[in-house]
């Protein structure tokens, strides 16, 4: 069976990568389960000193497979409640992978896949890329991913880009700080090796304490309160009679009911 997502490691790098680039890396329950399972192996191990999670083909992750999305569609709100767990526990199980993590963004990022990126303490993507919250254009929100996409952008970029799901590029990703640089495609590997230099030339558990310094300190912890606060909002959003009609309005290409 091939897998969605690959993992290697290679002089104290492990690389994830998600590895179906025919349907853009979106999302399924397949792939949540495998991404979280590959960030908690590595994680463990101590070998490993840095993690980069990176992608294969023209977008970095489009966020939920239509599949996927067909299935959840006739989701009950308690089924929704579990789906929708299972995302939380994978977004936290990255932000809370031991090692210093960075986001290789070689291709566009939507929906979901936003909070891949800014789960990870480290973001370099390409010009040109695009960033995109989408969710409000077929009746959702995005409430599962929002503690650490909001960490990453802040609460002001926040505001426009929930609200609004406008498409935004790399420059402006990279002046609200949700990446940390933006390179040329051809440089894009040695941004990376660069910030992998730094890493593994400090102390291995200074590095790992700093990392849960600045998850202590920095803004209110994410924790199980929060991440039970985003599942319900979702479930509950993605249960109502709005959400239920965006998703069918999108996945039968037409016009939601509020476009008339």
């Amino acid at each position: 069976m091939t897998r969605s997502v690959t993992t290697s490691v290679n002089a104290g790098v492990a690389t994830i990568t998600l590895s179906q680039p025919e349907i853009r890396n979106a999302f399924s329950d397949v792939v949540i389960a495998e991404i979280t399972a590959a960030f908690a192996a590595v994680g463990q191990r101590d070998d490993v000193r840095a993690v980069v999670l990176a992608a294969e083909g023209p977008a970095f992750c489009a966020g939920a497979n239509l599949n996927w999305m067909r299935a959840m569609a006739d989701y009950s709100r308690a089924e929704n409640l579990a789906d929708a767990g299972k995302l939380a526990a994978m977004l936290d199980t990255i932000y809370r992978c031991p090692h210093p993590t960075i986001a290789r963004v070689q291709g566009d990022v939507y929906a979901g896949g936003m909070g891949l990126v800014s789960a990870c303490d480290m973001a370099v993507a390409v010009e040109g890329v695009g960033f995109c919250l989408s969710e409000v254009k077929i009746g959702l929100i995005p409430a599962t991913i929002a503690p650490y996409v909001l960490r990453a952008m802040g609460a002001r970029a926040g505001q426009r880009y929930f609200l609004t799901g406008e498409r935004f590029d790399a420059a402006e990703a990279l002046r609200i700080g949700f990446v940390h640089q933006v390179v040329p495609a051809d440089a894009l590997d040695s941004a990376v090796d660069g910030l992998l230099k730094h890493l593994l030339s400090a102390g291995p558990a200074a590095v790992r304490a700093c990392k849960r310094l600045v998850q202590d300190v920095a803004e209110r912890e994410i924790n199980a309160a929060l991440v039970a606060d985003t599942v319900e909002r979702i479930a509950d959003i993605r249960a109502s009679a709005e959400g239920k009609e965006g998703v069918q309005a999108f996945l039968n290409k037409r016009k939601p009911h509020w476009l008339g």
